[in-house]
């Protein structure tokens, strides 16, 4: 399968061609179809026609593989199809409900919210629910983490695995961290992620966070052009690589408070039209106390409801598992208090059952006592009798 993907297979490519794609990045044809005639031609400094006449090449080629879908196919063939689409679980009923079995592969799902609400949570927990096999709710596969905000915690893993009894150095050593520094980098990272995505069976594509570096760098109305071009281009990106690989991407996105709210919640998402055309699914989370709502926000199938979810030791929870746990530690210390009077009371009643003891015993005594003063004073009254006479 690895030699039919070959670039040099393919008509009309040859060396020269073929390593100026290997050095931007386009390692085999697949990756041909993620980047597009015309950034291939921009690389290559070939015409665009030509580029996408390769571009379409290519596309024929997966089609007869069997890697992508016909162009002309009927909605019965798509339904058939689509049953047979991987989910990975959230390991909650109430997540799993609201992405109607869990988080879909070929889409990119879209997670905001402030800070502190658990996307970066939702994400860790999404990579070590992944590596379940799927009979359990998994894909069996890897993970490929561009961490843009240093919040990926390795420790977090291990904990989440542990709750869900699962071997914590297996699940550390198939996901895969990149650390992107600038929004350039994160871009370079996308475009180079196609062999890491084969040699590791990468099954989850996570970007935590995709706009934020973008929001970073370019600052002022002046910027904001150049930015959302750049943007649109990671985004589809990241939508064609979710596509063509067969793997579930997950972006989390940071918000803004709107200035022009009066009534209602001011949150909106970061990136503008592009990030949200562009997202399949997009979910909104925010804080409730110490519990947790996320709702649907927008969706080709989904209905528009919201799920309320809590935060713990296995990631995200239901909240009927940490009302439980609350409830242990209450009964726990509950119990601790009771104890110790009740071993207080155990200690005095002897002592006090003695000193209700001691009177009766003393009382028959002393009467006893007297009796046998009285019969000895009457004896020798008897003895003196004959004395006196």
């Amino acid at each position: 399968m690895v030699e039919d993907l070959r670039l040099d297979s393919l008509e009309g490519v040859g060396p020269v061609t073929t390593r100026k794609m290997s050095d931007a990045g386009i390692h085999n044809i697949m990756d041909l179809i993620v980047r597009g005639p015309v950034e291939i031609s921009e690389i290559t400094g070939m015409d665009k026609d030509t580029a996408a006449k390769i571009v379409n090449k290519a596309r024929l080629h997966l089609v007869e593989g069997g890697l992508l879908a016909k162009d002309f196919v009927s909605a019965a063939e798509i339904y058939k199809r689509r049953q047979n689409i991987g989910k990975i679980t959230t390991g909650t009923n109430c997540l799993d409900t609201l992405f109607d079995g869990g988080v879909e592969t070929q889409a990119l799902t879209e997670v905001y919210g402030e800070f502190g609400c658990g996307k970066t949570q939702f994400a860790h927990t999404l990579s070590v629910m992944v590596q379940k096999p799927k009979e359990e709710g998994g894909l069996d596969g890897g993970v490929l983490y561009i961490d843009t905000e240093n919040t990926f915690r390795p420790e977090r893993i291990v904990t989440i695995a542990k709750a869900h009894g699962m071997d914590p150095d297996k699940v550390l050593d198939r996901i895969i961290v990149a650390r992107a520094y600038n929004s350039a980098h994160q871009t370079l990272i996308l475009e180079e992620s196609g062999p890491v995505i084969e040699e590791n069976n990468v099954k989850l594509l996570v970007v935590d966070s995709a706009v934020g570096l973008f929001r970073a760098e370019y600052l002022g109305r002046g910027t904001l052009s150049v930015r959302q071009q750049k943007l649109n281009h990671f985004v589809h990106m990241l939508v064609r690589i979710a596509e063509t690989y067969d793997c579930a991407a997950l972006a989390t996105n940071q918000v803004m408070a709107s200035p022009d709210v009066f009534f209602g919640d001011p949150t909106r998402p970061v990136g503008g039209n592009v990030v949200a055309h562009t997202s399949t699914y997009r979910i909104y989370f925010k804080k409730s106390g110490k519990k947790r709502i996320a709702r649907m926000v927008d969706s080709p199938h989904h209905p528009e409801e919201e799920v309320i979810f809590a935060l713990g030791e296995a990631g995200v929870i239901d909240p009927e598992e940490a009302e439980k746990k609350t409830k242990k530690t209450i009964t726990k210390a509950t119990t601790k208090k009771a104890k110790e009077p009740k071993v207080e009371t155990i200690i005095e009643t002897p002592e006090v059952e003695k000193i209700t003891e001691t009177p009766k015993v003393e009382t028959p005594a002393e009467t006893s006592e007297v009796e046998k003063v009285e019969s000895t004073v009457d004896t020798e009254s008897d003895n003196l009798e004959p004395l006196e006479e």
